[in-house]
């Protein structure tokens, strides 16, 4: 493992699966000491085995479990230097919005984005004293939408924007960014050959594709780089499309 990483600390929130278990693993690959949280004990525990991490049972819209992770974990490791707000509700759709019900709006704003700000709050002493980083995962759709998204769209583009207004306000010890995946294939989907075609780089994004950019964003190599929402989707956003 590089020298410079043995000792650092990460805390990645919805690591169970997807996303959140790929940078997991591809973080304590490079040497990070890493420690799970996820409201799923069954996946989490699992997850967290196969990469020898600790695993904590946490809702992060829940400001209580949001203090006792940040606090297990700086007792366990003794520092934080790494923070991924990666937890969120991933199905953005919840129909027709002159149905959406407040409990629904609520529940994604809670957790995709009220969440991250939970986590910042408390992971930022001990962050400022490692001066380390943070990486909030976002969407593509803080950009764009399909219809019947709006909670989930609303939730996101809050991300960015607390990204970068956390990014003014921790600065200069703590960097904070953001990144925004684009089709992600996690394993729920059969993806079929167009699927892949649409995509001007001539594929569907892999868990590990974001992995890698949230491993780059915490390293030292990214130490001129806060405040950004970096968007990573094969090109899809750039992509004019004419029926």
């Amino acid at each position: 493992m590089p020298r410079e990483y043995s000792q650092r600390a990460a805390l990645v929130t919805g690591g169970a699966r997807g996303i959140g278990e790929a940078i997991a693993a591809l973080l304590a690959e490079r040497g990070y000491r890493i420690a799970i949280a996820d409201r799923e004990a069954k996946s989490g525990r699992a997850t967290a085995a196969r990469i020898g991490a600790p695993f904590i049972r946490c809702d992060v819209a829940r400001e209580a479990d949001v203090r006792a992770c940040v606090g297990q974990v700086v007792r366990r490791f003794g520092r934080l230097d790494a923070l991924v707000n990666n937890a969120g509700i991933a199905d953005p759709a919840t129909g027709p919005v002159e149905r959406l019900r407040l409990a629904q709006w609520n529940r994604r704003i809670g957790a995709n984005l009220t969440g991250m700000f939970l986590m910042a709050k408390h992971a930022a002493p001990h962050l400022r004293r490692a001066r380390g980083a943070i990486v909030n995962i976002a969407s593509t759709r803080a950009l764009q939408s399909e219809p019947d998204t709006e909670a989930y769209a609303a939730s996101k583009g809050g991300v960015v924007a607390l990204t970068h207004a956390l990014a003014l306000s921790l600065g200069p010890q703590v960097r904070v960014n953001c990144v925004s995946p684009g089709w992600i294939d996690t394993g729920k989907a059969k993806l079929s050959r167009a699927d892949h075609a649409q995509h001007p780089v001539g594929r569907v994004g892999r868990t590990g594709d974001v992995a890698e950019l949230v491993a780059f964003l915490l390293s030292d190599a990214a130490g001129f780089a806060t405040g950004q929402n970096y968007v990573l989707d094969g090109g899809m956003t750039r992509k004019m499309i004419y029926v």
